[in-house]
């Protein structure tokens, strides 16, 4: 039966139990409507709420405010984040009316492309900021309401989950099953690809709030912007928004998740483990048996709400754990997932483990990025070139710095070393010469990597 906001006496699961969540920084007013909306959404879960698009007001407003990003590029309007703030108050006082009154109309994303490793572009849409703004007050209406059902196994875009925990999982399992398969799979043009009327099906089941569900069709049919045409198109959410990944958790948490866990587990032999992180996702299988049956009733669920496999990026493969006769590292038995490649080596004890090492496309893209930021710095003072790159390698350093990728780590840094060297020396009109060099790292040396943060199994798992 559905049901607007107001009492409730279940339990919520809002807070995640994993961290804190930018919750714990809420003002006490905004703190307590989202306690409210989870608690009312854990109450029964087979309702849809009907109101809660008034829980949006200005300290809302301010709050999805300090949770959007400010260094973004700007949108249609070319408006940034300075000049938004500049007069605040003014602004959000008018987004909120707007919002209330039903009369906010998003415009169009502007479309712009980033290079993939494989030569290819992935087309991003970017918001203007007002509209980054709206749409973060919508997803923490969302967020709030969906949290207390979402499953263990999604790890993207969600409060106090991250990829390292993804990746810590996926060490663990296998290292401690020693038998498993895995299914690879890789969704083909999942965000361009998301049928509305089949994503309106799956947030009807928890929320009808016209207010809500009209500024979310808006969205979806805003139009993107790009070379100064307009198209609109019938299908897909573009990514680059802030409500995109939400809708993605939202729409694969129906049609993946729960069938994988209510559907597919009970009808196996054997164990599995489901660990996705937004569209990209692996399936472990610990019998062998298992795996066809699942390959084919994958395909065939994801055809059913107009999504499709990669023919050549979906692949089972076995990942059994090496016999201990065995020295040399399995790599030719590996996987590539958030960036990472994952294989099977020998411990410093002597046990095979799961190991985990930068993926080649993720090592030859961030290369080719430190590259192009040194060419595009080369004239810059040194002091403003060193504080750039050490900003590059830490944020580098901060992802892939997990336990037993050192030696790629070392490898990324000596790449960084070696296109700065060379920048600086076609800026003097000279033949590189690490000699020469040495003197200007010794005088502003790179970060080091840091002590890696370790993912390795604290212990045994089902």
């Amino acid at each position: 039966m559905p049901t607007g906001l107001g009492g409730g006496k279940g339990r919520s699961s809002y807070r995640s139990k994993k961290g804190p969540t930018s919750e714990t920084l809420c003002s006490g007013n905004v703190t307590t409507k989202l306690r409210r909306i989870a608690e009312l959404a854990n109450t029964d879960r087979q309702r849809a709420l009907t109101s809660v698009a008034h829980v949006i007001d200005l300290d809302w407003l301010r709050e999805a405010y300090r949770r959007t990003r400010k260094d973004g590029a700007p949108g249609v309007d070319g408006k940034t984040a300075t000049e938004f703030a500049a007069d605040l108050e003014q602004n959000l006082g008018a987004l909120a009316t707007r919002l209330r009154a039903g009369t906010y109309r998003p415009p169009p994303v502007r479309r712009v492309h980033i290079p993939k490793g494989n030569g290819t572009t992935r087309p991003i849409g970017v918001p203007t900021f007002e509209d980054k703004v709206a749409q973060r007050a919508v997803a923490m209406v969302l967020e709030a309401i969906y949290e207390t059902e979402f499953l263990d196994v999604s790890y993207g875009f969600r409060p106090g989950r991250s990829a390292h925990q993804a990746l810590e999982e996926l060490q663990r399992r296998p290292t401690y099953w020693t038998k498993c398969w895995v299914i690879e799979a890789d969704i083909e043009r999942f965000f361009d690809g998301i049928d509305h009327g089949l994503l309106r099906s799956v947030l009807d089941r928890r929320v009808r709030d016209g207010v809500l569900r009209r500024l979310i069709d808006r969205w979806l049919q805003a139009g993107v912007m790009e070379s100064g045409q307009l198209t609109v198109p019938d299908e897909g959410t573009p990514q680059g928004g802030v409500i995109s990944p939400l809708l993605a958790n939202v729409f694969l948490h129906d049609v993946l998740d729960l069938w994988v866990e209510d559907t597919v587990r009970p009808r196996l032999r054997g164990k599995l483990k489901l660990i996705r992180y937004a569209d990209d996702f692996v399936l472990l299988i610990h019998n062998k048996e298992d795996v066809p049956r699942v390959m084919s009733a994958l395909a065939k669920r994801l055809e059913r709400f107009g999504l499709r496999l990669h023919p050549d990026k979906t692949r089972a493969l076995s990942f059994d754990s090496p016999w201990r006769g065995t020295l040399r590292a399995q790599r030719s038995r590996s996987f590539d997932f958030l960036g990472l490649t994952h294989y099977w080596a020998p411990s410093r004890k002597g046990n095979w483990v799961v190991k985990q090492r930068t993926a080649k496309d993720r090592f030859s893209r961030a290369s080719v990025a430190a590259k192009e930021r040194c060419r595009r710095l080369m004239h810059a003072p040194l002091a403003v070139q060193h504080r750039a790159l050490s900003l590059l390698l830490r944020g580098h350093y901060g992802y892939y710095g997990i336990t037993g990728n050192g030696d790629a780590l070392a490898r990324f840094r000596h790449e960084v070393e070696r296109h700065w060297g060379r920048a600086l020396a076609r800026r003097d009109g000279r033949r590189f010469a690490w000699a020469r060099f040495k003197a200007t790292l010794k005088r502003l040396p790179l970060p080091m990597p840091r002590p890696p943060r370790s993912v390795a199994p604290s212990e045994p798992v089902a």
